[in-house]
């Protein structure tokens, strides 16, 4: 197997000043921030855009409930 399928797969680096892996260690993302980044860097080039955008908005969702959560935690304490 060619290593660069693997290690510079062309969805995420073909025409691309940086590969989206160093923007987000770059950047500090977080699992579901850096997912987000993954997904709409790579809209439409690996599978449908409309899947990868849908991918993107659920890591949102994800880190937004996250969010929500944490708040409510320091509002209410760990009990509430």
């Amino acid at each position: 197997m060619n290593n660069d399928i693997v290690s510079h797969p062309s969805h995420y680096v073909a025409g691309r000043k940086y590969e989206p892996k160093d923007v987000i260690r770059d950047w500090d993302l977080n699992f579901n921030l850096g997912s987000a980044v993954k997904y709409i860097s790579r809209a439409g080039r690996k599978d449908d855009a409309l899947v990868d955008l849908e991918k993107a908005k659920q890591f949102l969702e994800f880190e937004i409930e996250a969010l929500r959560n944490e708040r409510k935690a320091s509002v209410y304490g760990s009990d509430g």
